[in-house]
């Protein structure tokens, strides 16, 4: 007789049904695990055997075969620890297996018998609701699992005592609770950025139309700051977004709240950080930094100091919205709808061009670092902005009277405007100019006659590439937003082009 227990494998945020058999039969005494199972499955035969034993159960003196289908699909992970014990408890008679038929199950066993908190929980329950049955996990976990919807059955035990005391009714087990998304108020705020106005504009056209930003500046003239109020300022998450987001916090085994938040995603990885780092990888391709990012906002500071490598590794994530972690044995695509904000000083020392200082190298020192970056990665960018030193007689001034919030009101509006232009595209991922792309960007963003006249006179002398000359269509388009206009005029295209480094390229050439 076989008995069979649901539980499943992870690719990318997608859990794949798998099912754990086991056979109990006379024969050599063994315990054998098969069905391409990693390092941490195969260990996890001891891990069993010491939690039944903490629990006062023990393994029948026979052979046990486990086995994990698909056969051909990798096995990694300890979640499995509490599928394989539930399943031979069932085959031994300890626990019922029709009612545990009902249950997709997932958790690491510790060697006292009690059940340890696993990645995985949101995706695990939601592939659970889509096959119409429950799920069992720890008890660490069963908040998580519970966002998946309330028509679902959770068990959430602590312990294997606890999960065998609920089968057999002598203990029942509550359904865990979550607490409703909430909106942290942040300590952040525009006010604390004195000076530097149209950087602040720059940063609002970005955060209007989701729109990639790259800061220029010396040392200490705000670009990280700016950056760190970007996400104030953005719209909260929808609660698609909010799912979509959590689910991959949570196989990346980053869901440690019990109450989700709207505010967006804000990463911050450090300059030395390696490829597979950022894109994700890998034993078991796990998502990155860009992954981790979705949603939200990715901020590389100092951007030449970055490998060559992990800078080129953004080109098609920025294009596509998608990572593909392929790997000789695993192959996963994980989202990566992110913005990208990125700030730079103007060369190594930090202060060419600034009035009143000299760069001890001269314009080579310039040209050397800012050649670090690719072409084709700053044609990616849609907004490059230069950031003046914060002179002494700024900083002395009182605070600005408009903060986060009256931008924030700004940036919903223009927003909304957006949702609504795209709402016929929402099953195509469009919702934001950015987004926008082809005859979708040819419909909704070309300028009135004027405003046209001036991007290709402009885009002609500038020889602006077709992924520029688009890019700054885009970005005339949410300046069009902000401003409530229904026609992208020639002003909004002249604020537009001053945001491409090809045209203050060109102005400094003449």
């Amino acid at each position: 007789m076989v008995a069979r227990i649901n539980t499943v494998a992870f690719q990318g945020i997608e859990a794949v049904p798998v099912d754990v058999q086991v056979q109990i039969s006379s024969g050599f005494v063994g315990f054998t695990i098969v069905g391409l199972p990693d390092k941490a499955v195969a260990e996890s035969r001891e891990r069993i055997r010491a939690a039944l034993t903490a629990v006062g159960l023990s393994l029948p003196p026979k052979r046990i075969t486990i086995n994990l289908a698909p056969a051909d699909l990798p096995k990694a992970g300890s979640h499995y620890d509490l599928a394989i014990a539930a399943c031979l408890l069932t085959a031994t008679g300890v626990l019922p297996g029709e009612a545990l038929s009902r249950y997709i199950v997932l958790g690491e066993l510790a060697l006292d018998g009690s059940i340890l908190p696993v990645a995985g929980a949101l995706p695990s329950a939601i592939a659970a609701q889509a096959q119409r049955k429950g799920i069992i996990c720890p008890a660490s976990s069963g908040p998580e699992a519970a966002w998946a919807g309330d028509d679902i059955d959770i068990v959430a035990p602590d312990n294997l005592i606890q999960l065998i005391n609920h089968f057999k009714g002598t203990q029942l087990l509550l359904r865990p609770r979550v607490s409703p998304p909430e909106l942290p108020r942040s300590r952040l705020d525009l006010r604390d950025i004195k000076g530097n106005e149209s950087a602040k504009r720059a940063l609002e056209v970005a955060a209007a139309g989701a729109h990639n930003l790259l800061m220029i500046g010396p040392p200490g003239a705000g670009k990280s700051m700016l950056a760190q109020r970007l996400p104030t300022i953005l719209p909260p998450m929808t609660a698609a977004e909010i799912l979509e987001t959590s689910m991959i916090n949570s196989v990346a085994g980053e869901f440690s709240e019990t109450r989700l938040s709207p505010r967006r995603p804000f990463r911050t990885p450090h300059h030395t950080a390696s490829q597979a780092s950022l894109v994700g990888g890998g034993l078991r391709a796990r998502p990155g930094e860009m992954s981790l990012a979705h949603n939200g906002v990715l901020f590389l500071d100092e951007l030449p100091e970055f490998q060559p490598r992990v800078l080129e590794a953004l080109r098609q994530p920025l294009e596509t919205g998608l990572v593909v972690v392929a790997r000789a044995n695993n192959h996963v695509t994980y989202p990566a709808r992110f913005q990208l904000v990125a700030a730079m000083n103007p060369c190594r020392c930090g202060f060419a061009g600034q009035p009143g200082r000299t760069c001890p190298r001269g314009p080579r020192c310039a040209a050397e670092y800012q050649a670090r970056l690719s072409g084709p990665l700053l044609d990616r960018i849609d907004i490059v902005l230069e950031v003046a030193a914060v002179s002494i007689e700024d900083l002395s001034l009182p605070a600005p009277r408009e903060g986060s919030e009256d931008v924030a009101r700004r940036v919903a509006a223009a927003r909304s405007i957006q949702l609504e232009r795209y709402q016929h595209l929402a099953d195509q991922g469009i919702r934001t100019n950015a987004m926008a792309d082809g005859e979708v960007l040819t419909e909704f963003s070309t300028p009135d006659s004027e405003g046209l006249r001036l991007l290709q006179e402009v885009a002609n002398r500038a020889r602006l590439s077709a992924r520029g000359y688009h890019r700054t269509l885009r970005v005339a388009r949410t300046i069009a937003d902000l401003a409530g206009e229904p026609v992208i005029r020639r002003v909004h295209v002249a604020e537009a082009l001053s945001y491409r480094n090809e045209i203050r390229t060109l102005s400094l050439a003449a």
